[in-house]
């Protein structure tokens, strides 16, 4: 089992931070190793909602679809691989520091399958190094927008 947690603070209200991370179409510019999102239901993203990714993850190309099964809009956001590579729950949270400063988490959980278990430490600090990049990313992103 690999679970990869990391938070960052981001000098954004917590609408404008959770909105713009909700958003699987803003997925490709701030995750550093998602190359597109496809929606595979009607919007708005909703709870039963689904969306097929690709990605590049330590040399690999994986394809797989994630079920939104839990979603407060401004608090939280978790999905679920419906289909890909491996079982992965993904959540998001986010939390009003003060009424400019949001912190967001991301967890990464999930049984990679097809992968050694001496390879899932390797894994998890791979997936905390992207999850840190993609954090820094979405913090540089929207901080630099204005809010209107």
């Amino acid at each position: 089992m690999v679970s990869v947690f990391t938070e960052m603070l981001i000098n954004k209200p917590i609408y404008f931070v959770s909105e713009y991370a909700a958003n699987p179409d803003n997925a490709p510019e701030w995750y550093i190793n998602i190359k597109s999102a496809e929606w595979k239901s009607p919007r708005p993203l909703n709870v039963g909602s689904r969306v097929a990714f690709v990605a590049h993850f330590l040399g690999r190309k994986l394809a797989y679809t994630y079920e939104f099964v839990e979603f407060i809009p401004g608090e939280k956001l978790v999905m679920k691989t419906a289909e890909g590579p491996f079982p992965m729950e993904t959540t998001y949270t986010w939390t009003a520091i003060d009424e400019y400063t949001t912190r967001m988490t991301l967890q990464n959980k999930g049984k990679p399958e097809g992968f050694s278990r001496f390879f899932v430490p390797f894994m998890a600090k791979m997936m905390r190094k992207a999850n840190t990049k993609d954090l820094q990313n979405i913090k540089r992103i929207l901080e630099s927008k204005q809010i209107g």
